[in-house]
């Protein structure tokens, strides 16, 4: 089946998910989190580095994920080329965009009113985010929707726990708040995926395991990722553990891939590659729990 074709066979389904969701989603005003009246004009009062109480890698992760937000249009751009902008698909684009816009808001306000971060370096960082864009590199389109049912799962977890890590109560309740989106929004996109499998099995589990073996989080264009990625592990935010046991196997579970009968050549393929794949994943994140254990160990002992 063409991807032209399957799009349109589930385009119904998408139409009765985004009601779903238009249901579900609840209104919030991302001023109504900002501690406004710790602001001050930054031309009477620049800021230092003694300012911030978020440190770290607290600060890192905020910035990390602030700086993922902020390249909205280019993923914008990419969800309209791959499921196209008639009906239900182009509708879902602009609600989703419209709602993932409140999340830089938000963080950015937070971060500046409370001078958490360098606001100079915080928006050059922006602007080479956004001039390095994000790309789908020709993906198919049933793998642009696997993959953004996995990254809307990851940014979930990723912003739930910077939250809980920062130690602030006001920037925990923000990053709850935008989770609470996340989760709708990786809803929206697994639910796709389970009518795939229904009408075409074997094109979704090869799409599934592509997008498993490829994945990158949609920060990896933000200038210094890799360092701010590995400082993240290190924090337990976001590290291979996580990234296999609260991301990968809940929806390759939920869509029930290892169980699927009936399957082309193709997808059996696809999906022992994804086995030995996962395999693999699960030996890697337990030697890095094990390092980092060690690590720890030997810091509280010096």
């Amino acid at each position: 089946m063409t991807d032209e074709h399957l799009f349109r066979v589930l385009e119904p389904a998408a139409g009765r998910l985004l009601d779903r969701h238009l249901k579900m989603a609840k209104e919030w005003m991302p001023h109504e989190y900002v501690p406004w009246s710790q602001g001050r004009d930054f031309d009477v009062e620049p800021w230092t580095p003694d300012q911030p109480k978020l440190t770290g890698v607290a600060q890192t992760a905020f910035e990390v994920n602030l700086l993922t937000e902020d390249n909205l249009p280019s993923y914008h751009n990419e969800i309209m080329n791959a499921f196209g902008s008639e009906a239900s698909w182009g509708q879902w684009a602009h609600r989703w965009t419209a709602e993932e816009g409140r999340h830089a808001i938000v963080i950015r306000d937070y971060l500046l009113v409370t001078r958490n971060i360098d606001p100079d370096m915080l928006e050059r960082q922006r602007m080479a985010t956004m001039e390095h864009g994000y790309s789908a590199a020709g993906k198919r389109p049933l793998e642009v929707m696997a993959y953004v049912a996995f990254q809307e799962l990851a940014t979930r977890i990723s912003h739930r726990n910077t939250g809980r890590y920062s130690d602030d109560p006001v920037a925990d309740r923000i990053m709850a708040r935008i989770s609470l989106d996340e989760n709708l929004h990786m809803l929206f996109y697994r639910d796709v995926i389970s009518e795939a499998i229904k009408v075409d099995p074997s094109t979704a589990v090869a799409a599934i395991a592509a997008e498993v073996l490829r994945f990158q989080m949609p920060g990896t264009g933000i200038p210094g990722y890799r360092r701010k990625a590995a400082q993240i592990a290190k924090a337990g935010i976001y590290d291979l553990r996580i990234h296999s046991d609260e991301i990968i196997w809940p929806l390759l579970r939920h869509w029930e891939v290892f169980e699927l009968e009936g399957l082309d050549a193709e997808a059996e393929q696809a999906r022992a590659k994804l086995k030995a794949f996962l395999d693999d994943l699960d030996r890697t994140a337990s030697r890095f729990e094990a390092r980092r254990a060690e690590s720890l160990a030997n810091e509280t002992a010096g």
